[in-house]
């Protein structure tokens, strides 16, 4: 592991800090920053650097990572892991690299955001048993169906999609599935695709075999992306021009729309082939371990699943929850979920119950009745406690008050975000076993000018929760900020971080 060292790496953010602080002092003149929106930055920025300094000892940009392999970019060649694109989690090599470094060699493991399943068949690869938790069905399905596969006769299944590609039945004419549209979702497709997906899933569902009708229809959902007008775009949507949704100044045109017909067959080759008998095991082409570990997959949030398990149960947590970037997730995989039969107020019910991460997401008022006492008690200190954190919500709130912020739904989302993380961080030290290691990718945001260390607010909760900071590994590269940020607030780059927490015994 090539690291450098964690007093140059630190050096190196502060003076992008400080560049940052004096392009905004540059801009003390302008009426567009108010004397006492700089008064309020300024005081962020020191709780900011007092935290800092606090972990500096334990950052250390961490040269073996980068945006590819923290990202879901290394797994489009992944066996497995490249059928269905889930652009916001992380790489099965990321997770390889972290068990061996973390030393992580016993299980359970557990992924409380398990998302589409990466650190719960890299870990089973390894020989660990391991159990998830996940809200949304669109997710959950691409684990299910894999997990149902890694147990199947996989040659056989193999040769079975190939027979139902070459007949190609769903290319004559006859019955039709309809499709279950969202009103998000409403007009996605041009007409023809629409039609060839609705005989595809026709017959589909016409073919003998449960495993094999599931894994038909999965692939139909591995493709809707690129067969319809929609991008994903993180907050929502993005509609082409071509669908006659557009809205706004500037109209999108994202390329080519895949037709219905190379789409499935490419997606159904791609399955065929990674289910090859020479394969060996399905998730990994030079598997690890003969025996891989169980996995369990649980329904749901992890704020329902997690107070009701066991204490002392895991011996690691791998994870990567939302990040505190407003996106949200039931839109941008409303096709999928519209697919899967997630009906409007399903799809509300989703959106209020995942971790608050969009300006959309009320307070959850029923948290005290799900968590333990002491669980609620010790979260609410460290969250009160916590100097950079109380700092950032009162300045964004200034900013909703003084309607300079550009969502006046921005600080509740930011407040709520961080008091459900502390309850969770709170939970994770209760379910770990002594020496339980706890690894997060995470991403810091910046708000209306203020920089928001979303690694070192969390490490500061798991501290409090009984964990020792280990090691917080800056990414080399991190992340710019939107233009709107830049041309009001001056440039600054954003740390991108993995931080391994172990927890101390008791």
């Amino acid at each position: 592991m090539i690291v450098r060292s964690p007093h140059v790496a630190l050096a190196g953010y502060r003076a992008k800090e400080f560049a940052a602080m004096d392009e905004l002092t540059g801009l003390a003149e302008s009426p567009r920053l108010s004397d006492e929106v700089l008064r309020q930055l300024e005081k962020v920025r020191r709780a900011d650097g007092q935290l800092q300094a606090h972990f500096a000892s334990k950052m250390s940009v961490n040269e073996d990572l980068d945006r590819t392999l923290v990202s879901f970019q290394a797994n489009k060649s992944e066996v497995g892991h490249r059928w269905c694109k889930y652009k916001e989690g992380f790489s099965a090599e990321l997770i390889r690299y972290v068990i061996k470094e973390a030393r992580i060699r016993s299980g359970p493991v557990l992924d409380p955001f398990a998302g589409s399943g990466t650190t719960l068949f890299v870990a089973s690869e390894c020989g660990l048993d391991v159990e998830g938790i996940e809200l949304l069905p669109s997710s959950a399905e691409i684990i299910d169906v894999r997990a149902a596969i890694a147990t199947c006769e996989r040659g056989k299944l193999a040769r079975g999609i190939r027979r139902f590609a070459e007949g190609a039945s769903w290319e004559k004419e006859g019955d039709v599935v309809g499709f279950p549209h969202l009103r998000i979702t409403a007009g996605a497709f041009p007409p023809d695709t629409e039609k060839g997906l609705g005989r595809y899933l026709w017959e589909a569902a016409q073919v003998k075999g449960a495993l094999l009708r599931r894994l038909l229809r999965f692939a139909a959902m591995c493709i809707l992306e690129s067969i319809s007008y929609t991008r994903k775009d993180g907050q929502y949507l993005r509609w082409d021009q071509r669908s006659g949704r557009c809205v706004g100044k500037k109209r999108f045109d994202k390329g080519r729309i895949v037709p219905f017909g190379e789409a499935i067959r490419g997606k159904l080759a791609d399955i065929a082939a990674d289910l090859a008998e020479d394969h060996g095991l399905l998730f990994d082409p030079a598997p690890k371990t003969a025996h891989p570990g169980e996995i369990t997959l649980h329904r749901g949030s992890c704020l329902d699943v997690m107070p009701k398990m066991g204490s002392r149960r895991f011996s690691a947590i791998v994870t990567s929850p939302p990040y505190c970037n407003r996106y949200d997730y039931t839109r941008t995989y409303a096709l999928e979920l519209a697919m899967l039969g997630v009906g409007e107020d399903e799809l509300r019910r989703l959106r209020q119950s995942m971790l608050s991460c969009t300006v959309e997401n009320c307070e959850k008022t029923d948290l005290d009745a799900k968590f333990s006492p002491e669980c609620f008690a010790a979260a609410k200190e460290a969250f009160e406690a916590q100097e950079v954190l109380t700092r950032v919500l009162r300045y964004l709130e200034f900013c909703r008050v003084d309607g300079c912020i550009n969502n006046p739904g921005i600080p509740r989302m930011v407040r709520n975000y961080f008091w459900e993380s502390a309850l969770l961080i709170n939970e994770s030290a209760r379910v770990l076993k002594p020496n339980g290691v706890f690894v997060m990718v995470n991403d810091n945001v910046r708000y209306q000018g203020a920089h928001v260390p979303v690694d070192l607010i969390l490490s500061d909760f798991a501290e409090k929760a009984g964990f020792e900071v280990e090691t917080i590994w800056v990414l080399p590269k991190g992340k710019g900020n939107s233009s709107q940020q830049m041309g009001l607030h001056g440039r600054e780059e954003i740390r991108k971080c993995v931080y391994i927490w172990r927890l101390q015994r008791r």
